[in-house]
């Protein structure tokens, strides 16, 4: 089986998408579970919430990754297909573009004029695509790779706060969801940046900035501004009655 090298746009659409479905299952979650938190402490209620949101949140990007990359993928074929007929039917404005576009870039009008005789006999077609509109002709973004790296990614991430959130107890849950929430943003803005060869410090202090700003405005707008107060329940079994079928449960 021949492997396919992905170029560099495959690469960072790959990238991209997975950032994106990281960076909203952190957060979104984090936002949920602290702002039920805020609320309540009743586990049953802050896990449903959490995986219901976690599990909305990876289709929806995922979903959504899908249909945009396929809308850029077909307008992209598009214009490969319109610059087929121009070049089928008026070749002579593909040659003047190409040549234009090189003395536009420093090269002698005659000098420009031999390099786009050179291209209109040699795929003229992946060339002018390439300089007019930066498409390279076969190696369109794939929807799949979108799809499957954002929920991948997604769920990956937002299962950090989940966990914190599940596995602690009660007087912990808030600090550890910040705190597994925070080292959620820092792996997915160090592996991002490793990714893409780009500077490490800019891409998780960027992560980490808006992971703080969003729990810390959700956990206030739930606890304070709906004037909210956390209820703790439990279940005592004194208030059973003796005579119904029915349960009692103490606030």
């Amino acid at each position: 089986m021949e492997y396919k090298k992905l170029t560099l746009s495959e690469k960072l659409n790959i990238i991209r998408a997975g950032v994106l479905g990281a960076n909203d299952g952190i957060i979104g979650g984090a936002g949920v579970i602290l702002g039920i938190t805020g609320a309540t402490t009743n586990n049953t209620v802050v896990f449903v919430a959490g995986i219901a949101e976690m599990l909305a949140v990876a289709f929806s990007m995922a979903s959504g990754e899908f249909v945009s990359v396929s809308s850029q993928k077909d307008t992209e074929k598009a214009v490969v297909a319109k610059a087929e007929t121009l070049l089928a039917t008026q070749p002579t404005i593909v040659h003047d573009e190409i040549a234009i576009y090189y003395e536009q870039r420093g090269a002698d009008p005659k000098l420009a004029a031999r390099v786009a005789d050179d291209l209109m006999t040699n795929d003229a077609l992946k060339h002018y695509v390439q300089i007019k509109y930066g498409i390279v002709v076969g190696k369109y973004l794939s929807p799949a790779h979108a799809l499957v790296s954002s929920f991948i990614a997604s769920i990956s991430g937002g299962i950090w706060p989940l966990l914190s959130v599940i596995l602690l107890p009660d007087n912990l849950k808030v600090i550890g969801t910040i705190l597994a929430t925070l080292w959620a943003l820092f792996l997915t803005g160090w592996l991002s940046a490793w990714a893409g060869r780009a500077p490490i410090i800019p891409a998780i202090l960027r992560n980490i900035f808006t992971g703080v700003l969003t729990m810390a405005f959700t956990y206030w707008t739930i606890l304070r501004s709906f004037g909210i107060k956390r209820r703790t329940y439990r279940f005592n079994i004194s208030l059973l009655p003796r005579s119904s079928g029915e349960y009692g449960c103490a606030k």
